[in-house]
């Protein structure tokens, strides 16, 4: 468990966060210059607050007032760094090792053939940095990083300097280091499918403070925070589960609480859960089910709320079998409508609105992706 209030001027720009973050994956995201990285360091021991405390497991590892500042070789973290910052000279195993082999046998809840086994770098241990690719480097880093069997993870930007292949191989590894080694990750982002895939709880920074923080699906889905979020308009976070695949069209069910949503061919097995976003430009509303139309998706759905967006614009929110969505509709719609918290009817969403980037394999260990699914 981390605990923290702190702040710091650093020229013109002054950090001031409060912030817990428990059990499995915390996201810090934001535009760059917001305070992430900054926020990290401190926590890390890297850069010193002005004011404040830091708390990581009930042990004080900085605190102004009485004068505590553990230095950052006491501090027990783990961190990886965007550019991995692996030793040159020395062989996969010898950067794996480095700091293992100093720490006293006694003090090593993380043991060496685990990390080599769920990261997958067996094969690797021989070889040195210059001969990996960047997600091989990225692995070895977190190796390390998890081998000074730290209290708390932190990780700044690990996959931005990564293609999409590389991205896509990498966070299957990271989403399993949580729950396998039982190490909170504070992980730092401004690349939203990396914060559907991986975390549990998002925090939105901006210019040095928290905008709001929770669980990813209710941040995400916060119409009044969509320009901290990185998108336009509202959109809601929804868990499913791949139930089929049709290769004659092209297309892949998904299937979650409020029913079936068909979606462009996904490279996933059955069974595999993910997060998918579905923006709320892209819901189309009728009052009766609509008849000989080349949309796919038409899902029942109970009128929960609306309110007043910019541009003569309504946000609606919908209930669909007890997952949330949401709709953004003209004024002049909901005039002809008449729409009601309260009225049945029925959300349209074309297939292929839903872009491959807004949808996240997210697996997680010992969760049936039945149980994801219809959560």
């Amino acid at each position: 468990m981390l605990d923290l209030s702190v702040r710091r001027r650093q020229g013109n720009f002054q950090l001031d966060v409060t912030l817990k973050a428990g059990p499995g994956i915390t996201a810090l995201f934001g535009p760059s210059g917001s305070g992430k990285t900054s926020l990290i360091n401190m926590v890390a021991g890297l850069s010193r607050p002005d004011h404040g405390r830091i708390v990581v497991d009930d042990r004080v590892l900085f605190e102004s007032q009485s004068g505590i500042d553990v230095p950052p070789e006491h501090r027990h973290l783990g961190y990886v760094f965007q550019e991995g910052r692996l030793f040159p000279h020395l062989s996969v195993k010898g950067n794996l090792t480095f700091g293992w082999q100093r720490m006293p046998a006694h003090q090593r809840s993380v043991q060496f053939a685990d990390v080599v086994d769920v990261l997958g770098i067996g094969h690797l241990l021989k070889r040195h940095p210059a001969g990996l690719s960047g997600g091989e480097k990225s692995r070895v880093a977190i190796g390390r990083a998890l081998l000074a069997s730290p209290r708390i993870l932190l990780m700044d930007e690990p996959l931005a300097s990564l293609d999409a292949g590389r991205k896509a191989e990498l966070l299957p590894f990271i989403v399993n280091l949580a729950s396998q080694f039982a190490i909170p990750i504070l992980y730092v982002s401004h690349a939203m499918d990396e914060v559907l895939g991986l975390a549990d709880t998002l925090v939105l920074m901006e210019n040095g403070r928290v905008i709001a923080d929770g669980p990813v699906e209710e941040v995400v889905a916060r119409p009044d925070l969509k320009d901290f979020s990185g998108h336009r308009d509202a959109g809601a976070v929804l868990r499913a589960t791949v139930r089929h695949h049709d290769d004659d069209h092209g297309v892949t069910a998904l299937g979650f609480s409020g029913g079936t949503l068909l979606v462009s061919r996904l490279d996933l097995g059955c069974g595999a859960s993910v997060r998918l976003r579905i923006r709320s430009r892209d819901v189309s509303l009728a009052l009766e089910p609509p008849r000989k139309l080349s949309i796919r998706n038409v899902l029942p759905v109970t009128v929960t709320s609306l309110s007043p967006s910019s541009n003569h614009m309504i946000d609606v929110k919908l209930d669909c079998g007890g997952t949330v969505l949401w709709s953004q509709i003209t004024s002049l719609a909901q005039s002809h409508l008449g729409l009601t918290p309260g009225m049945q009817a029925y959300a349209l969403l074309k297939a292929v609105t839903i872009a491959r980037e807004d949808i996240a394999d997210y697996r997680r260990a010992g969760i049936a992706p039945e149980a994801v699914a219809d959560d």
